[in-house]
């Protein structure tokens, strides 16, 4: 099928690492230019070089999403390169930790690392996606509806970005201008393998024990499953769906816990 997203331009948040490198890829994959807003060149040089040596479009501008100046030079540099902003996808961010105990300032950082720079990056893009009617993605997480513990910045913050999803779509959509989300729950990046190895003794059978939980396949999802979800929504064959919040993670969230718990 084609997705209909040649020469559309993907600005992707945190695009370097993770399920955002997959999103990455899989934009140019399609025939998309997509452009990498993120913190470290390093880090995106070996992508883009992939990317280019198989014909294919990308681009990086260099950001600290939380410093409102970089941020609007991000998206004018994009413009100023490639024409036009097709596509935003809001994935950058992180789960710091940031819990009750931590106090006010802890909790009102991790809005600022979460929650207000998709506020900020979406504000100085609107035009542009104004002016293609086009869409915006934003990537959740499932701790806004279950919790976690110990959380509470991240946990506001996706809150936050599920109701912004809904908001966006019914303030733009006389603009012609689309709001999804998607929400992965337990899926496989280098920085989960990581957080098992710090976090617990056993990485392997912790893994294995996550897994028994997933009812769909009982394994983690896959940054390519999430990506498959992103770019299908971003592009024009999903071109009447807006405020949806897609939930991509093999059952894990809704199912019957009686099925799934040891």
């Amino acid at each position: 099928m084609d997705l209909l997203l040649k020469d559309k331009v993907a600005m992707v948040t945190g695009g370097a690492s993770g399920i955002g490198e997959a999103v990455t890829r899989a934009f140019a994959a399609e025939g998309a230019v997509a452009v990498i807003a993120g913190r470290k060149p390093a880090q995106a040089a070996p992508i883009l070089e992939d990317l280019r040596a198989r014909g294919l479009r990308a681009g990086f501008v260099q950001v600290e999403l939380t410093d409102e100046d970089q941020v609007r030079a991000a998206v004018a540099e994009t413009v100023g390169a490639w024409g036009r902003i097709d596509i935003l996808v809001n994935n950058a961010g992180f789960n710091d930790g940031a819990g009750l105990e931590n106090g006010t300032a802890d909790f009102r950082l991790s809005l600022e690392r979460n929650l207000v720079q998709v506020f900020a990056i979406t504000h100085h893009a609107l035009p542009y996606l104004k002016a293609s009617r086009g869409t915006i993605v934003n990537i959740g997480s499932k701790v806004a509806d279950t919790g976690q513990g110990g959380t509470s910045g991240y946990a506001a913050s996706k809150g936050g970005m599920n109701a912004l999803t809904r908001e966006w779509a019914l303030e733009l959509a006389p603009s012609g201008v689309r709001v999804n989300a998607v929400i992965p729950s337990e899926t496989w990046t280098p920085l989960y393998g990581a957080w098992l190895e710090r976090t617990t003794p056993d990485p392997v059978a912790a893994l294995e024990r996550i897994g028994r939980h997933i009812p769909l396949g009982r394994r983690l999802t896959t940054s390519e499953e999430i990506a498959a979800t992103v770019v299908f929504l971003a592009s024009g064959r999903s071109s009447h769906t807006t405020g949806q919040i897609v939930v991509v993670d093999g059952g894990y969230l809704h199912l019957d816990r009686m099925c799934t718990a040891d």
